[in-house]
């Protein structure tokens, strides 16, 4: 069964840094479009950042020049370098695989949560 594991949130002050981390078992992300989602209390799920098999990275306007998403397709790892954390960053993280709809394409896992105080 296809799994993916989120890890890395916590909770961090205004201002602080956090790196997520996405594995997955029984797939590769080789060649697929990466992405990065969150979903805060009461919100539905938007798409923060993407990579596709190439490298290029495309960002939402909210997290621009503080997020920066990247891939090790060796170790079938996706990142997210979070920094100047802002408490609307607050919400579960979660990666998957991205279509051209910007929808995901492999079963959600379990996000990793993200708090930031103010």
């Amino acid at each position: 069964q296809v799994q993916l594991v989120e890890s890395g949130g916590g909770l961090v002050q205004a201002g602080g840094s956090l790196r997520l981390s996405c594995a997955a078992s029984r797939i590769t992300f080789r060649g697929a479009t990466m992405g990065w989602f969150r979903q805060a209390p009461g919100k539905q799920r938007e798409l923060v950042a993407t990579i596709d098999s190439g490298g290029s990275t495309n960002y939402a306007d909210s997290v621009k020049g503080r997020f920066t998403i990247s891939r090790d397709n060796d170790r079938n790892i996706v990142y997210l370098q979070m920094n100047s954390l802002k408490p609307e960053d607050t919400a579960v993280y979660y990666c998957n695989a991205v279509n051209g709809g910007q929808q995901g394409i492999i079963p959600w896992g379990q996000g990793t949560q993200v708090t930031v105080s103010s």
